[in-house]
C-alpha cells in the first residue's frame, strides 16, 4: 500500500494477467537465488514507525495533510486514517551503536512530527491502540482521501459479503456485527526489518517464527478498544477480523486468512513461502508498473519483481518475507516483524528491536532445524496466547512436556540467546546491555505498557466516568512519553494529566451512564415499578424485540399511571406508559449541546444512541455530578492548597 503505482483487482482478466506477472516475477527470483546474485556479506536492520495525532482533548486529530505538508520529508509518509502517519527509518548496518543511533534517529523525527503537530494543536503519540478512539472516528470521513484506500475498503467489504463482524473477549468483550474494514486503522505498530543471507533465511525464519510469542508478550501495548478490556495486544484479533474476507465455505475449508501467524515451518528456502502465498490468497492488489522480469534478468539487470512485491504486501503474516534492492543495485532479503506495537516509548521500542534481533541473529545450532523439535501449531497457540494474555502467558516449548511460563522462558534461555545474538553482530555492549536489561527488568517486574494502561484504568476508574479514564490515560501516555524513559519505571496515569475540565467533558459520552437497566415493551408494569424501585431509578428505557429503543419510563410517568389505576389496569404493559416521542442524542454530542436541549425541551434525560440502539443515558443527575467537579475545579484553581511532598505512585503488584 505504500506504493502509488497500483491498482484494485476487480476483474478476473485483471487478477489473470497479475497472476501470470507474478509467475514470471517467482520464476526470476528463483533464477537470481541459484546464481547467488543476492547480497550476503553484510547485514541491515530498518524500521517504519506508525502514530497517531491527538488534539488537545486527547482525542484523534485528522491532521495527517497539514503534518506531510508542513515538514516536507519523504521520510513521513500516510497511513490508513487521517489521524495516522508513518515514518520510515533509514537502513543502517546491523553493528556497533546501530541501536542507540536508531533510537536517536527515531527521536529525531518525532520531534519533528511533533513539532509540526503543534502548529495545528495538536500531538503526537504512540500506542499499539489509542485509547480515546471512538466508533465515530472509525468512518469514512476519516480514511485517508486516496483512491486505493476508498477502493481497497470496497473491494475487502464486496469479498466479505457485506459488514464486518467483530468479535474480541477479555475482561470485557466487543461485539460489532456491523463494522468496517477500517477499523484496522486504530492500529499502529513498530516494525522491524532484519536483512538475512539466503542460506541462511529459512532456518532464521523459523527461529524467528518460534520466538514471536515471547517477544510479543514482553511487548504488549494494546489493551483496550473502545473502552473495553480486550486482549494484552488486541491489534492482532483487530487487524485479522479486520482483513477476514473468507466467506463461510472457505471458513469450513478452514482457508488461512489473510492476515496470520502462518500455516508450516520453512522447509527449504524462502520460495517456499511466496509459493504458499501465491496459492492460497487471490489477488486484491496489482501493480501498474511495466516489467518482465525474466528479460530484465536476460539483460544483465536486477528485477524490481514489482507483482510479486505487490502480492506480498497483502498478505499481512506477522513475520513478513520481504525482497528489495540496496543502494549498491544489489538485491536482499528481509524479515519485517509486525506483531510489535508502536509505544509505549521510543525507547522501549528500540528495546523490543533489540530482544527481537539478538534472539533471531543467536539461533542456537540445536534449533537450526526447528521443524523436527516444535510443533508449528504449538508455535501458532503461543503467539494467540502471548497477545491475549501477554507476560501472563504459559507456553508450550520444544520439547519440554509440561508449559513454561513467559516470564521464565524469556528471562532463563531467550534473554541469553539475545544478548549472544547481539554479540555475534558485533553489537556494543553498552548498547546490548543497555536495551536487554530494559527487557529483563519489564518482564521482572510484570511492567508492559498493557499492564501500565490497565492498572491506570482500575485507578481512574474510581476517580471518574469510564471515558474520562480513556482521556486521563491518553494524555498520561503523552506525558510520559516525553521523558523517553522505559514504561516498567512509569508512575500511573492520574485524572490531573488530562487537564482543564473541557477535556474530560466536551462529549456526552464522557458524561453519560452506560451501566443501564431496561424493560421490554411487553414487560408488566409491575415488574417495571419493582425494577425502578429496586436500582433507585428515575428514568428507565423500553426496548422491543430487536432490541431497538422503543419508549422511556419517567417516574412522574409510571406514578400517574398508578393513580389513575381504576382507569388504567396495574397489569397493563409498559408500552402503557412509556413516552414514545423522545429526544434522543449521538454520542459524539457535545455536552453543551446536551444540556441546551434538555433545557429547551425540559426533559430531564436524553438516550444516546449508536446505529439506532441505545448505548447511555444522560440525566439531570449526571449533569449536576458534572457541574460539581468542574466547580471544585476552579474552586481549586482560584485557592490552590500548598504542595504536599509525596512519594510517586507505582504499578502495583501484577500478581
Amino acid at each position: 500500500m505504500g506504493s502509488e503505482k497500483v491498482m484494485i483487482a476487480r476483474d478476473a482478466e485483471t487478477r489473470r494477467r497479475h497472476t501470470q506477472h507474478v509467475l514470471h516475477d517467482l520464476k526470476a527470483f528463483r533464477i537470481m537465488l541459484e546464481r547467488g546474485m543476492f547480497e550476503d556479506d553484510i547485514q541491515r536492520i530498518g524500521a517504519e514507525q506508525e502514530l497517531c495525532f491527538i488534539d488537545q482533548s486527547w482525542r484523534p486529530s485528522p491532521i495527517y495533510d497539514k503534518v506531510l505538508a508542513a515538514i516536507d520529508d519523504p521520510h513521513f509518509t500516510t497511513e490508513f486514517l487521517r489521524f495516522n502517519m508513518e515514518i520510515n527509518l533509514d537502513p543502517v548496518v546491523f553493528q556497533g551503536h546501530c541501536l542507540s543511533q536508531y533510537e536517536l534517529q527515531l527521536q529525531r523525527y518525532l520531534d519533528q512530527a511533533e513539532a509540526a503537530a503543534r502548529q495545528f494543536g495538536a500531538h503526537v503519540i504512540l500506542t499499539g491502540i489509542l485509547p480515546t478512539i471512538r466508533y465515530s472516528d472509525l468512518v469514512r470521513e476519516n480514511l485517508t482521501p486516496l483512491p486505493r484506500y476508498y477502493a481497497l475498503v470496497d473491494l475487502l467489504h464486496d469479498l466479505r459479503g457485506g459488514k464486518f463482524e467483530y468479535r474480541i473477549d477479555g475482561v470485557d468483550s466487543l461485539f460489532a456485527p456491523e463494522g468496517e474494514a477500517l477499523f484496522e486503522g486504530s492500529n499502529t505498530s513498530f516494525q522491524v526489518h532484519l536483512q538475512l543471507a539466503p542460506d541462511d533465511f529459512a532456518s532464521h525464519y523459523n527461529w524467528s517464527l518460534a520466538v514471536t510469542a515471547p517477544l510479543l508478550a514482553a511487548a504488549v501495548n494494546s489493551p483496550i478498544f473502545l473502552g473495553k478490556r480486550l486482549w494484552q495486544e488486541t491489534r492482532i484479533a483487530l487487524f485479522q477480523q479486520s482483513m477476514d474476507t473468507r466467506n463461510a465455505s472457505e471458513l469450513l475449508r478452514e482457508r488461512c486468512p489473510r492476515v496470520s501467524f502462518g500455516s508450516d515451518w520453512i522447509r527449504h528456502s524462502i520460495l517456499d513461502l511466496y509459493k504458499d502465498q501465491i496459492a492460497r490468497h487471490k489477488a486484491i492488489l496489482v501493480s501498474t508498473r511495466e516489467e518482465d522480469a525474466m528479460v530484465t534478468l536476460a539483460n544483465g539487470k536486477v528485477p524490481h519483481l514489482y507483482g510479486l512485491n505487490v502480492h506480498n504486501g497483502t498478505v499481512y503474516n506477522w513475520n513478513r518475507p520481504c525482497f528489495g534492492i540496496s543502494d549498491n543495485g544489489k538485491p536482499h532479503l528481509r524479515i519485517e516483524m509486525r506483531a510489535l506495537p508502536a509505544g509505549p516509548s521510543p525507547t522501549d521500542e528500540i528495546a523490543n528491536a533489540a530482544f527481537w534481533l539478538g534472539m533471531v541473529k543467536g539461533l542456537p545450532d540445536h534449533y537450526r532445524d526447528l521443524h523436527h523439535r516444535f510443533d508449528f501449531d504449538h508455535a501458532r497457540e503461543n503467539f494467540y496466547r502471548a497477545a491475549q494474555k501477554g507476560l501472563d502467558a504459559n507456553f508450550r516449548w520444544m520439547d519440554i512436556d509440561k508449559r513454561i511460563s513467559a516470564t521464565e522462558l524469556i528471562l532463563k534461555e531467550l534473554l541469553p540467546i539475545a544478548e549472544d545474538g547481539l554479540a555475534r553482530a558485533g553489537i556494543a555492549q553498552t548498547d546490548s546491555d543497555y536495551y536487554l536489561d530494559i527487557i529483563r527488568e519489564r518482564v521482572s517486574m510484570n511492567r508492559t505498557g498493557a499492564q501500565w494502561q490497565l492498572f491506570s484504568m482500575e485507578k481512574l476508574q474510581k476517580q471518574a466516568t469510564k471515558d474520562e479514564a480513556m482521556v486521563a490515560m491518553a494524555a498520561g501516555l503523552w506525558h510520559r512519553q516525553q521523558e523517553n524513559a522505559p514504561v516498567h519505571t512509569w508512575d500511573l496515569a492520574d485524572i490531573t494529566d488530562a487537564g482543564h475540565w473541557l477535556n474530560r467533558y466536551r462529549f456526552i459520552d464522557s458524561v453519560m451512564s452506560t451501566d443501564l437497566f431496561t424493560v421490554n415493551e411487553h414487560d408488566s408494569i409491575d415488574f417495571v415499578a419493582n425494577v425502578m424501585d429496586w436500582r433507585d431509578i428515575r428514568h428507565l428505557p423500553v426496548e422491543n424485540e430487536s432490541g431497538e429503543l422503543v419508549g422511556l419510563i419517567t417516574c412522574k410517568l409510571l406514578m400517574r399511571y398508578l393513580s389513575q389505576s381504576e382507569n388504567h389496569p396495574i397489569e397493563g404493559m409498559a408500552s402503557d406508559v412509556m413516552a414514545k416521542n423522545l429526544i434522543t442524542v449521538p454520542a459524539e454530542t457535545s455536552t453543551m449541546d446536551a444540556i441546551s436541549l434538555m433545557q429547551k425541551n425540559e426533559v430531564g434525560c436524553l438516550p444516546v444512541l449508536r446505529n439506532g440502539k441505545l448505548i447511555g443515558i444522560v440525566t439531570e443527575y449526571d449533569i449536576v455530578n458534572v457541574t460539581a467537579q468542574v466547580l471544585t475545579e476552579i474552586e481549586v484553581a482560584l485557592h490552590p492548597k500548598p504542595a504536599k511532598t509525596e512519594e510517586p505512585e507505582t504499578i502495583p503488584d501484577a500478581e
